[in-house]
């Protein structure tokens, strides 16, 4: 393949398909640039994507809300996975979806729940700590089923330190609410389909994709390297 500087150039007869794979996810235009921008490029690349966003029924149709109130700032963290937001979205389709990001990386992973309880979100997080370790802060809103005393006692007893938003400002809790607004808006734009499924396609995205914030992909700062993505087989 030919390369323009580290990116594949992709040619005339690719870059269909190639804009079909970026947008798999539903990445707005932003986004989908950021993205595009690290794995290929050709001439008209930019202006390629804001017409294909533009002609997407479903971006066109689910436009981001934009924010009730100011977000809190946090201070960011200087390791990946030392604090982690955690919130629910849903119900979705009669589901309801468990979102967690890491501060510093702005890995998300979205956990389908068929139940919101204080056991049920427990064993969930439990499963994510198995594979990233544990978190030095938890930030939550003031649910009841994330400040009862089951789930107070599960974090003490593994050293979490349980930070809470203020009542009635989720806004307190900013990272966790920007996500669960992407995650929904993703999913919503994808349509009806497997629901696993489009959470998988969904997360990759996300995870490949340099952040506006931090300039690279939550995969480069969580794990230290690039995830091999469907970009990667151009």
């Amino acid at each position: 393949c030919l390369l323009w500087g580290d990116r594949v150039l992709i040619p005339s007869t690719l870059q269909r398909r190639t804009l079909e794979t970026l947008h798999k996810g539903h990445p707005g235009i932003v986004r989908m640039k950021a993205l595009a921008r690290s794995y290929v490029w050709w001439p008209s690349m930019d202006k390629d994507i804001e017409q294909w966003v533009s002609r997407c029924d479903p971006c066109q149709e689910v436009r981001p809300a934009p924010p009730q109130s100011e977000v809190a700032k946090w201070e960011t963290p200087g390791n990946p996975w030392s604090r982690v937001h955690i919130d629910f979205a849903g119900p979705m389709q009669g589901r309801h979806l468990l979102i967690v990001v890491d501060a510093f990386s702005k890995w998300l992973e979205v956990v389908p729940m068929a139940s919101t309880t204080t056991d049920a979100t427990i064993r969930a997080l439990r499963r994510l700590f198995a594979t990233h370790g544990l978190p030095d802060v938890l930030v939550s809103d003031n649910g009841p089923q994330l400040t009862s005393l089951t789930m107070e006692s599960f974090l003490a007893g593994l050293g979490i330190r349980h930070a809470l938003s203020a009542p009635y400002r989720p806004a307190g809790n900013g990272q966790a609410e920007r996500m669960v607004r992407l995650t929904k808006e993703a999913l919503t734009k994808m349509g009806p389909g497997d629901w696993q499924e489009r959470i998988d396609n969904f997360l990759l995205t996300q995870h490949i994709t340099p952040h506006a914030t931090t300039h690279k992909s939550p995969a480069e700062l969580l794990m230290g390297r690039r995830l091999r993505s469907p970009l990667d087989r151009l």
